[in-house]
């Protein structure tokens, strides 16, 4: 009976160890995408894009001096997963749009270049996985069937930021 109790306890803190150890790290998760239709934001003939190259950066709030940095890479649906360990509550994380593997979409635009994430347990979320918004490049001419895209959303020029 004894060392059925040592081996419980044993287990107990061999599984406290694991789960102090394993509750920091966090799945940082986004897409990246073609704006095919130079309209500033995803349609529904936005391009996803594979092989495009983020980082994860972490600075600190007061100098801003880099603490963490992360590489990621967009699969065949142009989404990315970067594994980050540790807390970074008192730093200000984003996702920062690298470099685009099409030479036809490859260039960045004001406001979809870098993502901020919260990478802390302190704020109520409870799941590791922390989403991003979607980070594009823009193509260098629109794309085929752009203007019944806009005539959908009953845009007008003028509403078109790009």
């Amino acid at each position: 009976m004894a060392k059925f109790s040592q081996a419980v306890l044993l287990l107990l803190a061999a599984l406290c160890i694991f789960t102090v150890a394993s509750a920091a790290d966090f799945k940082v998760q986004g897409k990246v995408y073609c704006d095919t239709c130079l309209v500033g934001f995803e349609t529904r003939v936005t391009e996803y894009i594979k092989g495009a190259n983020v980082t994860l950066e972490c600075r600190d709030r007061e100098g801003g001096h880099l603490t963490y940095t992360v590489d990621g890479v967009t699969d065949e649906n142009g989404v990315y997963t970067i594994s980050a360990d540790g807390e970074h509550e008192e730093e200000v994380c984003e996702v920062v749009l690298k470099e685009s593997p099409r030479s036809d979409c490859n260039k960045k635009f004001l406001g979809r270049t870098c993502g901020r994430v919260a990478i802390t347990k302190n704020n109520g979320i409870l799941s590791p996985v922390r989403f991003v918004n979607s980070l594009g490049f823009l193509i260098n001419a629109p794309i085929t069937g752009c203007a019944q895209v806009i005539t959908e959303l009953e845009l007008t020029p003028e509403d078109i930021m790009i």
